[in-house]
């Protein structure tokens, strides 16, 4: 028996189905891709306020870093027009690995805060109590100087109650700092 050429067709197996499936089209709704392309200038404008010695951290290209100090450098109107050049920039590249840099420094930035208030509280307590507060400051800080510590305090203490500038308790929490830093 002979086939003709349409009947070969009903051998051919029907993938028709399995086709759309791996072609299905994702619809993006335009306000969806406006809320993108402003989150992408906005973060363009967090990288504009960054110093100089923070931007250095964040991996940026050439094109993007030089279009981010020109921002830096611009105020007004040009400025809001470079961050949406910036904005456009970004759109083109990858912006995750610039988010986890800044949210990595972001970070750093709040455990160096939530230190010093730590460091402010322990200053304030050794100025209140005095030499009660010195042996908690040495479990913590090994290295330190307990006739230091002394003197500051008292020191602060004889400031405070003769109402004269904070010059000691100054003392106190810069020392405080650098032991803290050695100690990381």
């Amino acid at each position: 028996m002979n086939k003709h050429p349409e009947d070969w067709l009903d051998d051919v197996p029907d993938n028709s189905q399995d086709d759309d499936d791996d072609d299905e089209i994702i619809w993006v709704s335009k306000s969806e891709i406006k809320r993108d392309a402003e989150a992408l200038k906005d973060l363009g404008a967090e990288l504009v306020e960054l110093g100089k010695n923070a931007l250095d951290r964040i991996p940026l290209d050439e094109d993007l870093r030089a279009a981010i100090e020109l921002a830096q450098r611009i105020k007004k109107e040009g400025r809001r027009r470079q961050l949406q050049l910036i904005g456009k920039m970004l759109r083109a590249r990858d912006p995750e690995p610039i988010k986890a840099a800044l949210d990595k420094l972001k970070n750093r930035h709040n455990q160096q805060i939530v230190l010093f208030h730590k460091l402010e509280q322990l200053r304030d307590r050794l100025i209140e109590n005095g030499d009660d507060a010195i042996p908690d400051i040495l479990t913590r800080y090994p290295q330190a100087d307990r006739q230091q510590l002394r003197s500051l305090a008292r020191n602060a203490q004889k400031e405070k109650t003769d109402n004269k500038p904070p010059k000691s308790a100054r003392q106190i929490f810069q020392y405080l700092r650098e032991l803290a830093e050695s100690n990381e």
